[in-house]
């Protein structure tokens, strides 16, 4: 599924040239990766010795691989957010 237009694209194979055929969004991908994890370190579950910084462009990621489950992107991140707020204000409870 492509995480800029929402289009379920059927391919075997994402290559770091692969685009989206109904938006034209580059698929090898952070926001297309399974181990896309936004608040991580890089944003990333693996342990990437570099940044890419724009997470939305092709990229030469050896860790890549296609995320079947987009929407746990989603909730792991906004999991993640609430439990950061809540630490953040329990500092601030007596």
């Amino acid at each position: 599924m492509c995480k800029k237009c929402g289009k379920t694209i059927e391919t075997k194979e994402i290559f770091r040239t692969s685009v989206c055929p109904f938006c034209g969004a580059d698929l090898h991908s952070c926001i297309n990766c399974k181990f896309y994890a936004p608040g991580s370190h890089y944003d990333c579950h693996e342990s990437v010795e570099e940044a890419v910084y724009d997470k939305e462009k092709a990229n030469f990621c050896d860790y890549f691989s296609v995320n079947s489950n987009p929407a746990s992107v989603e909730s792991n991140f906004l999991e993640e957010q609430n439990k950061n707020r809540q630490a953040f204000n329990s500092l601030f409870k007596s």
